[in-house]
């Protein structure tokens, strides 16, 4: 079968047109060659691209150019000479291969059994060590440290090359996943099981083992670096991020579905290198397809630069003689499956089952040996100068993002066993025989003796730091500005805006009701308007703007487009009219979570990727926080971000119109379960600039912690109170204080006693529920402001810890404890959460306790209404805390009916707490 003339243009050229004129056609065709041989391919495919842009503008219709030939994008005309010494680079490569592989495998001997992966890192080593070798700038670079962001399960290849380094001992290696258990000498001598950059943080920069959250926090590193350059506070323009992923790994949503930010923002800066081993963790990823050309498609759709790296230098001579297009056309015709049995079999299998499919291909190899068919033609991935010609041509591309698709071989070098195996990604050890055809086929000096001695603990191998191969591979990473991967921190402190940011805070709103999402928001005007400060925060939106009355930000700090604004707003007259600028300041990513995280996550460890301390503050829907990306904040505690999440809009009864899926019941729940995030939910606008400064001083003050603020913020309006004189700032800081004691003064008798703890609104719901009492029944209720349940379980925790491991020293009472330990009465605690928050301090509330919560699903309805169905309001509070005082005995047992049926209990339209208004 003849190979097709329409070449890489998707279905031809219409083949209704005729070619009316030859000439001219011939002309328009020499004078692109014209341009590429006086001015190069860059300045031809910028005229190409201006041509398809006019054509577009005078409606011609030109068909799409989204898939290529299963072939090089690079041919063997374009590549360039490979700088390196390819047979010492080969060398230290194999011994790469086998440390990697025999840490993994010693990792599984008799009574650790720990796990590991030996087959990514064994199809990827060339990917990596062309990098390594001659592109990954280190952080010692005079244009400063590319980001690289290595795929999770290849890590043994990192600490194999970091062993021959000298970065890390054979103990180290030795602890592979055995962080706590592995001692040697006294010390833990220990190495996690991916890149985690808070358990090994001098070495990891990004963890990438949740698959799709690497290509997505690579994309939004990219723009952050370009961002930090357009703004004037570091020139990252020789800085690269590059991302390693699996071709599995493009199933997940997040690997391709912010691919348009990447082509939109021209971020030539960053580079994809898929590693196209056809195989996900349990068998191919596209069988009956190919899944190169399938993302060459996507990619190309997109607006990305692709380049495919399919065969190694073996098959050139082959496409040379392909003068028909029959290997290519058997090339483009067989599916990865097909292709993943091949290189499970042997040359004969090989030359019978693909060459053998065309009479003209079987001629190809006619006179080769089966040796020669199974060695010569290997994968492109395999290849490193054809390796090196795609990353170099990534390097030099302008205008976009580059992908390079590398076909690869999973398993490769590992034997038959392994390779292209289905079973491959869970294997983990090996055979004796095994042991000894790697050994071989790596040219490791190491005897059977020696593996015979204890197949389990075969030994690593160094050559010695004087090897020639061992300095030629330093040297090349000195050349190159130092290690990779290293996480570095070093920068200038930031200099805190000082009490007077935070004193028209304190003072209250007045008359004025305003929620406390329009607190916070004032008070980050405020801290903006430091001078050293303001530029440091970067606001992130992801386009809710108005709805947080954050809109007033965009005339003044504007945001940012690396474009600027090329159109006049429809809103250009009004005061907060929309204003884009290249030097803009606020990231507004649109209705887009899971990107907005990425973002606050490369703007919140640029202290460690820069050296430039930035201050992300997220403002988003509460309920699209934890519940929708919690694997992306996990993710940021691991990479140590600090800043802010503000979960606006929360809970699960102060969106009163928006339902179920916006009326969030659980977030600070959620909250609690990840360690790093220091969780709170405020009352008021003073607390918020407590909680704030403090934030600020652990986050960005002389020594820093490596954590996140979340705090929950409600969009109902209510008159913000003046801070209290003597407020105990100590106990809003660490959980709780006593915001409104029972006032019993001319009180005729001993009136029963009760404590009411709330948080966020709930706190409204307290004060009423102790007017009521106070009022109606007389008891005497306490109301006390929670702004933090987790963190006061998190000290009553630590508290049990010490009591358990040291019972012998002075034991340290947890402060919900010792604020409640001589209160009198019951305990009741609401909030407008599910009672599982509330429920978090039950163990160390001295005496009874009941929380009440909003369980179950939201609904669309009044404040009032919601919270009466949930009974949360101030009557079901009081109510609830007549009938704890009934049960022992402090009030007649008469009471709770009586009050049940005052205040229609059982009536959803009888309820009245809460304010109406605010945006939703």
């Amino acid at each position: 079968m003849a190979r097709q003339e329409a070449g890489p243009i998707l279905n031809g050229i219409p083949s209704q047109l005729p070619d009316t004129d030859p000439e001219e056609t011939q002309e328009w065709l020499e004078s692109l060659d014209g341009v590429i041989d006086a001015s190069g391919r860059t300045r031809a495919r910028y005229v190409m691209l201006k041509l398809l842009e006019r054509a577009r503008e005078m409606q011609v219709g030109v068909p799409s150019l989204t898939a290529t030939d299963y072939i090089n994008t690079i041919s063997p005309e374009q590549e360039p000479w490979f700088p390196g010494d390819e047979d010492v680079e080969r060398e230290y490569r194999r011994w790469l291969r086998w440390n990697a592989a025999i840490m993994v495998h010693r990792a599984q001997r008799p009574g650790v059994g720990v796990g590991g992966h030996i087959s990514t890192y064994a199809s990827a080593a060339t990917l990596y060590e062309v990098g390594m070798n001659h592109f990954f700038r280190g952080p010692d670079h005079p244009g400063g440290g590319d980001q690289v962001y290595f795929q999770g399960h290849a890590s043994p290849g990192m600490y194999a090359r970091a062993y021959l380094e000298g970065r890390l001992s054979e103990d180290r290696l030795d602890g592979f996943r055995q962080e706590k258990s592995h001692i040697v000498d006294g010390e833990i001598q220990a190495l996690p099981s991916y890149p985690h950059p808070r358990l090994m943080s001098d070495f990891w920069q990004f963890p990438t083992v949740s698959m799709g959250l690497g290509p997505m926090n690579a994309i939004y590193q990219a723009q952050f670096n370009k961002y930090l350059d357009h703004r004037g506070i570091k020139d990252t323009s020789q800085q690269h991020v590059w991302a390693f992923l699996g071709d599995g790994e493009m199933d997940e949503p997040e690997s391709r579905g912010l691919l348009q930010l990447a082509a939109n923002d021209e971020l030539d800066n960053l580079t994809f290198v898929v590693n196209c081993n056809l195989q996900r963790l349990d068998g191919p990823v596209r069988g009956n397809g190919k899944i190169v050309q399938e993302l060459e498609a996507f990619f190309r759709g997109a607006g990305w630069n692709v380049i495919k790296v399919i065969w190694g230098r073996g098959w050139d001579p082959l496409l040379a003689a392909d003068r028909d297009g029959a290997l290519v056309h058997v090339m483009n015709s067989t599916s990865d499956g097909d292709y993943q049995t091949f290189r499970a079999n042997d040359g004969a299998y090989v030359r019978e089952h693909f060459f053998g499919r065309d009479p003209r291909t079987r001629a190809m190899v006619e006179n080769w040996s089966d040796d020669d068919v199974w060695w010569k033609l290997k994968r492109g991935g395999h290849d490193y100068r054809k390796v090196y010609a795609a990353y170099l041509a990534a390097m030099n591309h302008t205008g976009q993002p580059t992908v390079i698709l590398a076909k690869t071989i999973k398993g490769y070098s590992l034997g038959s066993h392994f390779a292209g195996r289905n079973a491959t990604h869970q294997m983990k050890k090996m055979t004796l025989d095994d042991l000894k055809a790697f050994r071989d086929d790596m040219r490791i000096p190491i005897s059977d003796e020696q593996l015979e001695a204890d197949p389990y603990r075969p030994p690593y191998y160094h050559p010695g730091k004087d090897h020639k191969a061992i300095q030629y591979m330093l040297e090349r990473r000195a050349a190159l500005g130092g290690d990779v991967p290293s996480r570095r921190v070093q920068h200038d402190s930031l200099k805190l805006p000082g009490d007077d940011a935070y004193k028209q805070m304190k003072k209250g709103s007045g008359k004025q009701e305003i929620a406390t999402t329009m607190a916070f928001v004032r008070l980050l005007k405020d801290l903006m308007r430091d001078k050293e400060f303001g530029s440091r925060v970067v606001p992130i939106i992801p386009d809710e703007a108005r709805t947080f009355g954050m809109d007033s930000f965009f005339p003044t700090i504007k945001i940012y487009n690396p474009h600027g604004q090329n159109y006049t707003p429809v809103d250009a007259e009004l005061m907060l009219a929309y204003r884009e600028s290249e030097k803009g300041q606020i990231l507004h990513l649109g209705i887009d979570e899971a990107g907005s995280m990425a973002a606050f996550t490369a703007v919140g460890t640029s202290y460690a990727t820069h050296g430039e301390p930035m201050v992300p503050i997220y403002v988003f829907y509460s309920m699209f926080g934890f519940q929708r990306t919690a694997d992306s904040i996990w993710a940021a505690t691991d990479q140590m971000t600090r800043g802010f999440l503000i979960g606006a809009t929360a809970g699960r009864t102060t969106l009163t119109g928006e339902g179920l899926q916006h009326a969030d019941g659980h977030s600070p729940l959620l909250a609690s379960t990840n360690p790093a995030v220091v969780s709170y939910d405020p009352a008021y606008g003073y607390e918020i600039a407590h909680i704030v400064q403090d934030g600020l001083r652990r986050m960005y003050g002389d020594n820093p912690e490596n954590v996140i603020y979340y705090l929950t913020v409600y969009n109902e309006p209510l008159v913000q109170p003046k801070e209290p004189e003597n407020v105990d700032a100590e106990g809003i800081l660490r959980g709780m204080y006593l915001l409104s004691p029972a006032k019993t003064d001319g009180w005729e008798h001993q009136p029963a006693r009760a404590q009411l703890l709330a948080s966020g609104v709930g706190v409204l719901w307290a004060l009423e529920a102790q007017q009521l009492l106070a009022e109606d029944f007389g008891v005497a209720a306490d109301v006390w402001s929670v702004t933090s349940w987790s963190e006061l379980r998190r000290d009553g925790m630590d508290c049990d810890e010490q009591e358990f491991l040291r019972p012998e020293g002075e034991q340290r009472v947890p402060w919900v404890t010792q604020k409640l330990q001589d209160a009198p009465g019951p305990v009741l605690a609401v909030s407008d959460y599910m009672r599982g928050v509330q429920d978090q301090i039950a163990q160390y509330v001295p005496g009874d306790f009941m929380s009440l919560g909003a369980d179950g699903f939201g609904f669309s309805d009044t404040r009032a209404a919601a919270r009466r169905f949930f009974h949360i309001d101030g009557p079901s509070l009081a109510v609830r805390t007549l009938q704890q005082l009934a049960k022992r005995g402090d009030v007649p047992a008469d009471y709770a009916a009586k009050a049940a049926e005052k205040y229609r209990l059982h009536d959803v339209t009888a309820g009245t707490s809460g304010n109406a208004g605010g945006e939703s």
